[in-house]
């Protein structure tokens, strides 16, 4: 039978939850704690395990992604949780948009090959389960930002694009 199990690293967002299965990552979220992971059990219908050497990799990675340290994550994926539609965008986007980098609603939804208007792009990268890993905070709109429904909202799209060099960091930044 299928488990799933936990790991989180500190971040400069705050604790970041990545859900892990057998298969790969399959949900990440930008908080933890015995409630947000409750909630994800009951999302996956699967049972707890209790597996560090199966988070490792993805706890490696993304400590090193939020240092400024890991421009690509190897880690694999789960896709379990995402409609066909989902997997073909946010895999082009995983396949085609890489660290640094940005594209817009409609060209993603063009590249893609997704017969969807540019606000229902929109709608799959604001309903992506795993954020970061699959970087849906690499689509933006034609006339800024867009945005973001992970962590903190538009600002955590900000400060990874930040990260990224994609954006300038502001006077405060600091990584």
């Amino acid at each position: 039978m299928t488990d799933v199990a936990f790991g989180s690293v500190p971040t400069p967002l705050g604790e970041f939850l990545a859900a892990v299965t057998p298969d790969g990552v399959v949900a990440t979220v930008f908080q933890d704690g015995d409630d947000v992971r409750h909630r994800m059990l009951s999302r996956l219908g699967l049972p707890e395990a209790d597996a560090p050497a199966r988070t490792a990799p993805v706890r490696e990675e993304l400590a090193r992604y939020f240092a400024g340290e890991l421009r690509a994550f190897t880690v694999p994926v789960d896709w379990r949780l995402m409609s066909p539609l989902q997997r073909k965008v946010l895999g082009t986007l995983t396949g085609t948009v890489g660290y640094g980098r940005v594209t817009t609603y409609g060209a993603l939804a063009e590249s893609s090959g997704a017969k969807v208007p540019a606000r229902a792009i929109g709608s799959v990268m604001g309903s992506n389960p795993i954020p970061v890993i699959v970087p849906c905070h690499r689509v933006v709109a034609g006339n800024g930002l867009g945005g973001f429904s992970g962590g903190e909202g538009v600002e955590d799209k900000r400060w990874l694009l930040t990260l990224e060099g994609y954006l300038q960091p502001a006077l405060d930044w600091d990584l």
